[in-house]
């Protein structure tokens, strides 16, 4: 056996240990075609591999499949669908994706659906709940260390800010956060999550120009996404069951008083 010549031959060819271990159960009626067969398992465990480390890297919290959102309370402007969403056309143009709507009405799980489809198409992502990487750049540049967390973050193409504005962020932060996502405008799509009108930005921002620049800068060419639906959690929620059978009891004790 060569088990050993295999492995230490395909870590010279920088081939993965996969390799050598299929080499031994891959099948074919001559050599090309065994070898053909050897290279397709390859090439296939590669890209999963990729699409792996891809997830892995983005920061997703929970993973979301595309198909198990329903768009019946979405607006979505006149041109985009679904079926573009699911394509990454913004992605591909160039553009922003702004979701606008009450706490829990699918935000962050459509952000995330569209994340996970981004990684498998090679598109490296990057995740984050907007206040922890405001904390993150604060935490940086107090340590010295902003330059090589910028770049740590700089692969991404596709950068997602979810809950956008539920807190105030710390002033040096917002700041360092406007000068990042002014350095990506135009270069990387930003898919952004927010409960908070565009008026009240401010208010986590603190500085008026600056909030007017970034609002400026997101929508210069974006698709805006209204979610005016119900709290979804809420809604399926045993709280919820609870207090409509609250609300109906109560209900019935009026009727009756």
């Amino acid at each position: 056996m060569l088990d050993n010549e295999i492995k230490d031959a395909c870590k010279k060819l920088r081939l993965s240990n996969n390799f050598a271990l299929i080499a031994q159960k891959s099948e074919g009626e001559t050599n090309q075609e065994y070898l053909y067969n050897l290279l397709l398992n390859e090439m296939s465990y590669r890209e999963k591999s990729r699409v792996t480390k891809l997830v892995n890297q983005a920061g997703f919290y929970q993973h979301k499949n595309f198909e198990d959102f329903k768009f019946d309370e979405v607006n979505l402007p006149g041109d985009v669908t679904p079926e573009s969403l699911k394509a990454l056309d913004f992605f591909h143009e160039n553009k922003n994706v702004i979701m606008y709507g009450r706490t829990g009405t699918g935000k962050t799980m459509l952000s995330i659906a569209l994340g996970m489809i981004a990684c498998k198409n090679g598109i490296p992502v990057k995740f984050y709940r907007t206040a922890s990487l405001v904390n993150q750049l604060s935490e940086a540049k107090n340590s010295g260390s902003l330059s090589s967390f910028l770049k740590k973050i700089q692969k991404a193409q596709i950068i997602i800010l979810d809950e956008w504005g539920y807190v105030p962020y710390d002033r040096v932060g917002a700041q360092l956060l406007f000068d990042y996502l002014s350095e990506i405008h135009e270069k990387k799509s930003v898919i952004l999550n927010t409960n908070l009108e565009f008026s009240r930005w401010v208010n986590v921002l603190y500085d008026e120009q600056m909030t007017a620049a970034l609002i400026g800068r997101l929508t210069h060419h974006c698709q805006l996404l209204l979610f005016p639906g119900e709290n979804k959690r809420l809604k399926e929620s045993s709280i919820n069951e609870l207090y409509n059978n609250i609300g109906h009891v109560n209900k019935e004790a009026y009727d009756t008083g």
